[in-house]
């Protein structure tokens, strides 16, 4: 087990989503997986592995922000022996031109963030994802019939700002999106030679303060959970 992680090597498989909140963790481990057992709930981070479609395939949560996610790819990527990661999430769009409901796979992510620097010396403002998960997830979507959007996000170290504007480094880099995490996770993994993706679900629409209500984020989350699970079980 690793500090952070209480699971036994071997507990956790090869290719891994990963929500924000342990509840959604949760969720699909019980909704999509057969024989899910819980492998890790250290500080009521929850992690479970199980068969999808017969494949072993690991859930399990990154807290929110770049020191969380950072910490559980790192020991998950070293400890672990993970090959891939998807991170699955929530975002808020700073455009019109998205629409509630979206579902967006990451091409870069840009960040303010020093994490990158000071973790890796890895200097770049803006990341791409990692390795080959991020073509497996547009194919599969093709083959789903379901309609995603490449983009661009701005990772975020702030969620609350004084300021209402665009931050500069998203128009900069052309993100129409914010989330917290993805940056970090393509650090690690850029620095560790693994691979990752982040796909994300529209949530809230920030100049329209248009939002998805609570009963309707099983609904609007469960396609890009689907989206991904059957990305993670092609990559296998």
């Amino acid at each position: 087990m690793s500090i952070h992680i209480s699971a036994n090597k071997g507990e956790i498989a090869k290719v891994l989503l990963m929500p924000g909140d342990p509840l959604r963790a949760q969720f699909i481990a019980e909704k999509f997986l057969e024989n899910a057992e819980l492998v890790s709930k250290t500080r009521g981070i929850f992690y479970y592995t199980g068969l999808y479609k017969g494949k072993e395939i690991t859930v399990g949560a990154s807290g929110m922000g770049f020191p969380s996610i950072g910490i559980y790819s790192f020991e998950l990527f070293t400890e672990y022996e993970v090959e891939t990661i998807i991170r699955i999430g929530t975002c808020g769009a700073y455009s019109t031109d998205l629409q509630l409901f979206d579902i967006l796979n990451v091409e870069n992510a840009a960040s303010e963030s020093s994490y990158a620097k000071y973790a890796w010396e890895i200097e770049d403002e803006i990341l791409s994802h990692q390795g080959n998960i991020f073509n497996t997830i547009n194919q599969t979507a093709e083959e789903l019939s379901l309609k995603t959007k490449a983009i661009n996000v701005h990772s975020s170290d702030i969620f609350y700002r004084k300021d209402p504007a665009v931050p500069a480094i998203a128009t900069k880099y052309n993100c129409p999106a914010v989330e917290m995490e993805a940056f970090g996770l393509f650090a690690n993994a850029q620095h560790l030679g693994k691979n990752a993706a982040t796909v994300l679900t529209v949530t809230d629409i920030i100049p329209t303060h248009e939002k998805i209500s609570a009963d309707q984020r099983e609904r609007a989350l469960k396609p890009m959970m689907e989206l991904a699970l059957e990305a993670a079980w092609k990559s296998l």
